[in-house]
């Protein structure tokens, strides 16, 4: 499941644009696995092999750098990013822009809007993120699907709150949990209301 998340999040980053390798690092972890703990060790291996199945490319003019991408070196990654920004040739030291192909784009939609991609946190979290891409309508599946699990999870953990054979400190981990659980949903809630105002969807659960 970690290799599709990590596809997923990469694939939707080049869609914006073509990506540096060390941007990719920094923005997927930053901007869409929310401080997730990816090295060089978990990224470089997924552009390789999104690379190698025809998902992503080489962008045009990086290629004929000697140097090719393999230490994984952070103030070397950090060098040439600085040197991109300002324009600055890169010479021999240049490294990898990676961009999405069209195969890649396909897969990416794929990817977002399979219904068995995983839908824990981490997982729903970054098909929000990415949800522009998404139709109207498979937004609101997504959030549906969400909000019916985040349901039954809350109904669970009320359950075993009302039991009396919790101690005080399991009964504060229940708690705590529960009220992580209640502010998901609504959070949900209020991102379901968003998109059926905006596209004039019934809500099947107001019905």
């Amino acid at each position: 499941m970690m290799n599709r998340v990590l596809d997923l999040a990469i694939l939707g980053l080049l869609m914006e644009r073509d990506h540096h390798g060390y941007e990719i690092r920094t923005e997927v972890r930053e901007r869409l696995t929310f401080g997730a703990p990816l090295s060089f060790g978990s990224i470089y291996p997924a552009l390789a092999r999104l690379e190698r199945t025809g998902l992503v490319e080489v962008a045009d003019g990086t290629t004929s750098f000697a140097s090719r991408l393999s230490t994984g070196s952070l103030s070397g990654e950090r060098a040439s990013l600085r040197a991109l920004r300002s324009g600055t040739p890169l010479g021999r030291r240049g490294r990898k822009v990676y961009r999405i192909t069209a195969q890649g784009r396909e897969a990416f939609s794929e990817l977002l809007a399979d219904p068995n991609g995983g839908d824990d946190s981490r997982g729903f979290s970054l098909r929000i993120a990415l949800a522009k891409y998404l139709t109207p309508a498979l937004r609101i599946t997504l959030l549906e699907r969400r909000r019916t699990e985040l349901t039954e999870r809350l109904e669970e953990l009320r359950s075993t709150s009302s039991r009396g054979h919790l101690d005080d400190y399991a009964r504060s981990v229940v708690t705590h949990a529960t009220r992580g659980v209640e502010l998901d949903l609504e959070w949900v809630e209020s991102l379901l209301r968003d998109e059926h105002h905006d596209h004039h969807f019934a809500d099947p659960a107001k019905s």
